[in-house]
């Protein structure tokens, strides 16, 4: 892709605003600002397909040799740990939902109670804060790529 996210049209832009918002807010652990951008993304169609690929190449990025069951426990427990510093209100079943749903392996049909829209953009955000601590890169490359692997799938479907 020759252009960054913020080229694209405004569903997509709002999509990506708000999570860089979200992300930022995690990282400073202002809870009325991430509370404020996750409500934006709670509501944005498809920002739970745009967080779950960013969840995944974050993953792919900070796992090259690929992950096991080791290390989707660490990344869950690191994740959890950090969160509950300031969020109180994290819910491990939902990060946990996220990262299945991230590797593909996650099946709602199976989950007795499975996460709605508004727990998902509220823990998506918090997962993709943690991830980036260990690649250390900012958000805005992942949402470039997290989009541009979207726009072509979409084209080969």
């Amino acid at each position: 892709m020759t252009t960054t996210w913020r080229h694209l049209p405004a569903p997509a832009r709002e999509i990506a605003v708000s999570a860089v918002e979200a992300v930022a807010a995690a990282q400073e652990r202002d809870a009325k600002a991430y509370d404020e951008a996750v409500a934006r993304l709670a509501t944005a169609e498809r920002a739970g397909l745009v967080l779950g690929a960013v969840v995944r190449l974050l993953l792919e990025e900070s796992h090259p040799d690929g992950l096991d069951g080791d290390d989707v426990r660490g990344v869950l427990e690191r994740s959890v740990r950090s969160a509950a510093e300031w969020r109180p209100d994290v819910d491990p079943h939902v990060l946990l939902v996220l990262l299945a749903g991230a590797l593909g392996v996650y099946d709602p049909d199976g989950d007795e109670s499975p996460p709605g829209p508004p727990a998902l953009a509220a823990h998506a955000p918090l997962l993709v804060a943690d991830l980036l601590t260990a690649t250390r890169r900012p958000l805005d490359g992942y949402l470039t790529a997290a989009f541009a692997e979207i726009a072509r799938a979409e084209r080969q479907d």
